[in-house]
């Protein structure tokens, strides 16, 4: 099993030390990017997952869109409604996306480098990619 050690705050302020597996800081990540579409964005994914791979935390939304993205990507300008879909998500992550890096700072340990996303209007998924500084420190470790 791989074990992650961090540093955390307590609400004394002082540090421990708290071992988490990587299944518990990949679904610690899904619950904060998940809480960001809900009070960010407005609405949540119906499902989510991340994947810690090396330098890189990929996370994956499945039913983003709301009834009326869907209905500007399939019906009239189907063209024009996809950009205006993708554009419009694209900017509000944007302006949003020092909450997201933050989170996956305190959670990795590893500052993000650059971040990726892209929005399926046909599938209704997001995909959203950080780059980190750095390979998060997973250990193996028997329990």
């Amino acid at each position: 099993m791989a074990w992650h050690c961090v540093a955390v705050r307590t609400p004394s302020n002082e540090q421990e030390t708290v071992e988490r597996t990587k299944g518990q800081i990949e679904a610690e990540i899904t619950e904060a990017v998940i809480r960001f579409e809900k009070e960010y964005m407005g609405r949540g994914p119906v499902e989510a997952k991340t994947y810690i791979i090396d330098d890189m935390v990929l996370v994956r939304l499945k039913g983003i869109m709301s009834r009326a993205e869907q209905q500007l990507a399939t019906e009239g300008d189907v063209s024009r409604g996809r950009d205006l879909i993708k554009q419009v998500r694209r900017e509000s992550l944007e302006r949003g996306r020092a909450l997201l890096e933050a989170a996956v700072r305190e959670l990795t340990g590893k500052s993000v480098v650059s971040l990726h996303t892209d929005v399926s209007t046909a599938t209704g998924e997001r995909v959203i990619v950080f780059t980190l500084d750095g390979v998060v420190p997973l250990q193996t470790r028997d329990r």
